[in-house]
């Protein structure tokens, strides 16, 4: 009996001495944060205002240390970073980005919880889940906190340089902490938290859910700052353009006292940078209503112009004769393309039996020497096989080769047509002959 609570009395002295020990500090704290607080803002610590019993005791807490003899006392790292991040002082506080030292104490955790659990020791087994609990949530602040520092880096420091190369070194500071946050948050593999968290509600819900809400939030949040340093940046640049323009401008009026700017619209040769409206063409119209004015404006109508008549949009006698002669040598070539298109029906109704295969559209223009272009001899064959009655056409198989147009298109292009003939009966082909 006492064997299996000798570790849960022990753990309770480690609590209560730690207890203890923190409000001791946090105490030692509160009584000199005045001295604490000048020696953060000037770099050392005034001695002559502290006994040596004091100074002992700062030293003995780790508040305080003496880096060499030849310095007084200053702060240690995790003070001052403690008091830059209370006072919100972003120029010194520093984000610790070890993501893989805490993602390692979470395993740890996770183990220890595990172990606790089999062991039936519930009470140790909700200490570690607490911590778990404190530790997770360390993990998404710490990413919180480094974004908001980088929002106001943004909003004082980045909006308030005097140059451009001073622009360009914060956006690249920017950049690299931006870099560093999404390196961190790449390290959270959520596959292996999934498989820490199996089979437990409470380290599914804490290790996946909450965590994966949390870091999703700084996804976005990183998106936002990097839309912001690219329009900031942007900006500035409109800023020095005209800055720069403005110091010329300025430059050139101490070198030339006596300029003036002249009126441009009283000179004969206006600069091209200037001369870039277009001419104001002026409306004018006859006032009727003024007897003085009808005398001249009947003055300019009788003597305005009268249009001459096109000649040429008159049609002639020999024009008609030419658009008639046209007509009909277009007709005659409709008429020689159909005559062809039915000898070749007729020339794969003879073939019929004699050649497996059916009959080549192109090939047969090369063996009868048509003078047809290739594409316009196959639309026609196409338009006579669409033509035929319903109990004609059936009498035909028409076979389309087609190839693709290009390997990334998907269009077919038509490049030859073959026909053939298989009739139901010898009655029906001799009613087509």
């Amino acid at each position: 009996m006492v064997s299996a609570t000798q570790p849960e009395f022990r753990e309770q002295q480690l609590t209560s001495s730690m207890l203890a020990l923190g409000t001791e500090r946090l105490a030692l704290i509160g009584k000199h944060s005045s001295l604490l607080m000048q020696a953060y803002l000037q770099g050392e610590l005034a001695e002559s205002q502290l006994s040596d019993r004091a100074i002992r005791k700062l030293v003995q807490a780790n508040l305080i240390y003496q880096p060499d003899e030849s310095r007084g006392f200053i702060l240690r790292p995790q003070l001052a970073d403690l008091i830059a991040s209370m006072v919100t002082d972003e120029n010194r506080r520093h984000i610790n980005a070890d993501v893989a030292d805490k993602l390692e104490t979470i395993r740890l955790r996770v183990k220890t919880y595990r172990d606790a659990q089999q062991r039936g020791d519930t009470t140790k087994a909700q200490f570690q889940l607490q911590l778990l609990t404190g530790l997770v949530h360390d993990l998404g602040g710490q990413f919180g906190e480094a974004i908001d520092s980088l929002w106001h880096r943004l909003n004082s420091n980045f909006g308030f340089v005097a140059s451009l190369a001073d622009k360009i070194r914060e956006n690249h500071r920017a950049q690299q902490q931006i870099g560093r946050l999404l390196d961190g948050l790449n390290y959270v593999d959520f596959a292996e938290l999934i498989a820490l968290g199996e089979g437990d509600v409470h380290l599914r819900k804490l290790l996946v859910s909450q965590l994966q809400r949390q870091l999703n939030a700084h996804h976005s949040s990183l998106l936002e700052v990097q839309r912001r340093l690219v329009q900031l940046m942007g900006r500035y640049r409109e800023q020095q353009a005209r800055s720069v323009l403005l110091t010329n401008m300025a430059s050139f009026l101490r070198e030339h006292s006596n300029f003036q700017v002249g009126d441009y619209a009283w000179r004969s040769q206006v600069p091209e940078l200037i001369n870039q409206a277009q001419p104001i063409v002026p409306a004018a119209a006859i006032s009727l209503d003024q007897h003085a004015a009808v005398e001249v404006a009947t003055g300019l109508m009788a003597n305005m112009p009268r249009p001459a008549l096109n000649k040429e949009s008159v049609p002639s006698e020999q024009a008609e004769r030419v658009a008639t002669v046209a007509n009909q040598e277009v007709e005659a070539r409709q008429q020689a393309l159909k005559a062809d298109v039915e000898a070749l029906l007729l020339h794969v109704v003879d073939q019929q039996g004699k050649q497996q295969a059916g009959v080549s559209a192109l090939q047969y223009r090369r063996e009868k020497n048509l003078n047809w272009d290739a594409e316009v001899w196959l639309l026609q064959i196409l338009g006579e096989y669409q033509s035929l009655p319903p109990q004609q056409r059936h009498l035909f198989s028409l076979r389309r080769d087609e190839q693709r147009a290009h390997p990334f298109n998907d269009l077919l292009l038509i490049a030859d047509l073959e026909l053939s003939f298989q009739p139901a009966s010898q009655g029906q082909a001799q009613s087509l002959t």
